[in-house]
């Protein structure tokens, strides 16, 4: 994934008059909205007086008085910059944040400022609901039920994050659907569905952007893919990009140097596929990279290769050993960096959440050092050049779900 700016704490204001983004000077090379178009010319000070019990307007919700009158340039700026996970509280103090936050234009104003800030959103085994943490697993809140049939719930699901959306795509009795959580509206919306239906496919992120590629398609034929798309949460739609050259499911993405990368998985016979493609979002076409996978080992019903892009290095773990790898770019080589602290070869890599968290590696699972039942969370700073890995415990409080992890996402605007 692409480098990102992460948001350290609430009082991160100081450098609002440092940046280099100026209201009412609209960047053209942004589409991020002024604050102008998106407030409604408001009346004088005293408009806010709350009305008097018994008065026939008192029935009309007002804005609070907690939030003090700011210029209308510089109030968006300033609540962009306020930790995402107090936006909810905010939308039942202020109307014209609620409308800014419902609208989704406070996540632009985010992007163009450089403001971002990681979540993770995970369905673990055991639970009909999904869980958001923020990044250090301090607080949590489950998401609202997803409106869709038993199919859905009971059945296999895939997830992707993009922008401020969390996409889950998984088979109602119908077909299959994409259902997408709007955290902007703490709601779930059916669709748009993928121009092809899929499952077992390759994903990534980047921004506001997803990709996907490769996997099964969900038609009568229940053919090995070689298409790819690309999910837009401003205008909610998906668009075709380039096929690969060679069709495989089971496979794995990531987003590094600018390129999406479909690593592993398998072919239409079934045979594992040891070289990977990248498709560079510049020139538009897709690259072959021979041997990427030619030392690792393979098992039958294996899952999908455990990677992640921290830094813009590759890193996998390697379920068969519990071990960390670095992918060398130059001499297209892994090099082991050292054991992770979670069972990836419980299940031969499935129920293993391996994430990009900011700068860290995120891994969620079973522990190699109890026998609870219990998720075990740790991140790591990890290095390419081989320094000792210091696996961080993090405590998610009372909120212990199953270790075997159906789904992971990380969110970040």
């Amino acid at each position: 994934m692409a480098e990102e700016n992460e948001l350290e704490s609430k009082d991160d204001l100081d450098d609002l008059c440092k940046n280099d983004y100026h209201p009412g000077k609209p960047d053209e090379t942004s589409a991020c909205p002024q604050p102008q178009e998106m407030k409604k010319q408001k009346t004088d000070g005293n408009s806010s007086k709350v009305d008097t019990v018994g008065s026939s307007s008192s029935l009309v919700p007002q804005d609070a008085d907690y939030i003090p009158s700011l210029s209308y340039e510089l109030e968006p700026l300033i609540l962009a910059r306020v930790p995402r996970s107090e936006y909810l509280k905010f939308s039942f103090v202020n109307q014209d944040f609620k409308q800014l936050l419902e609208s989704g234009d406070i996540y632009k104003i985010r992007r163009a400022i450089g403001v971002r800030e990681s979540s993770v959103f995970m369905l673990a085994s055991g639970d009909s609901r999904w869980w958001v943490f923020d990044r250090q697993f301090k607080s949590h809140r489950k998401l609202p039920d997803i409106p869709s049939d038993p199919c859905f719930s009971l059945g296999d699901k895939e997830s992707l994050c993009a922008g401020s959306h969390l996409i889950v795509s998984g088979k109602e009795i119908e077909g299959v659907v994409v259902w997408r959580y709007e955290y902007e509206t703490n709601s779930w919306k059916k669709g748009p569905s993928m121009i092809t239906p899929r499952c077992l496919f390759a994903s990534a992120s980047c921004g506001s952007l997803a990709f996907v590629a490769g996997g099964i398609g969900m038609g009568s034929t229940m053919e090995v893919l070689n298409s790819a798309e690309k999910y837009n949460p401003d205008n909610k739609s998906w668009v075709s990009l380039p096929r690969m050259n060679q069709p495989r499911k089971l496979c794995s993405g990531c987003f590094m140097d600018n390129k999406f990368y479909v690593i592993g998985g398998q072919d239409e016979e079934g045979n594992n596929i040891t070289y990977g493609e990248a498709f560079d979002v510049e020139r538009g076409a897709w690259e072959l990279i021979d041997d990427m996978l030619k030392d690792t080992p393979f098992a039958t019903f294996q899952s999908p290769p455990l990677v992640a892009v921290v830094n813009n290095e590759l890193y996998s773990l390697e379920t068969f050993s519990n071990e960390l790898r670095v992918y060398l770019k130059k001499s297209n080589k892994w090099k082991m960096l050292g054991p992770v602290p979670v069972r990836a070869d419980f299940n031969r890599g499935w129920g293993v959440a391996f994430k990009s968290l900011g700068d860290e590696l995120l891994v969620i699972g079973s522990s190699m050092a109890s026998s609870s039942e219990g998720m075990a969370i740790y991140t790591c700073c990890p290095n390419a050049d081989g320094r000792e890995l210091k696996w961080k415990p993090l405590d998610c409080g009372k909120n212990q779900l199953s270790h075997f992890i159906l789904n992971c996402s990380v969110m970040s605007a």
